[in-house]
């Protein structure tokens, strides 16, 4: 039997460790639960702006970012049938529309008060949906 992790292309493969890294730690250590679903990327947008106002500095906080965003792109790649595309050690989400979105950028972007996890998911969800 195969499962969905063995058929999934490799270029999945960091973005999924990533992911599931976050997932795991915050967790155990902010018991914030994370479900993979869209409507938990309120909560995603609502710490990395907790981490923004904290005046975290981005170098403590880069991999927790990294491991957000790979968790929002896991998120649309379940809504939308989206796989993970990757070259030159950059990672991407590829929708059935063909279009390429950079969960990893938005990331840093919500950092910055410029971005949200939440609202490229929705973004890409709804483009991914047109016919």
């Amino acid at each position: 039997m195969t499962t969905q992790q063995e058929t999934r292309p490799s270029a999945a493969a960091k973005p999924l460790r990533w992911a599931a890294d976050v997932v795991s730690t915050l967790r155990e250590g902010a018991r914030l639960h994370l479900d993979y679903s869209a409507q938990s990327l309120w909560r995603v947008d609502r710490l990395i702006d907790e981490l923004r106002r904290e005046d975290t500095p981005y170098a403590a906080v880069e991999s927790v970012l990294r491991g957000l965003g790979a968790y929002a792109g896991e998120v649309i790649v379940r809504q939308t049938e989206a796989e993970w595309w990757a070259t030159g050690g950059d990672h991407w989400v590829r929708t059935p529309d063909g279009r390429l979105w950079d969960p990893f950028e938005e990331a840093r972007r919500c950092f910055t008060g410029e971005g949200s996890l939440r609202l490229l998911c929705r973004d890409a969800t709804r483009e991914a949906a047109r016919p």
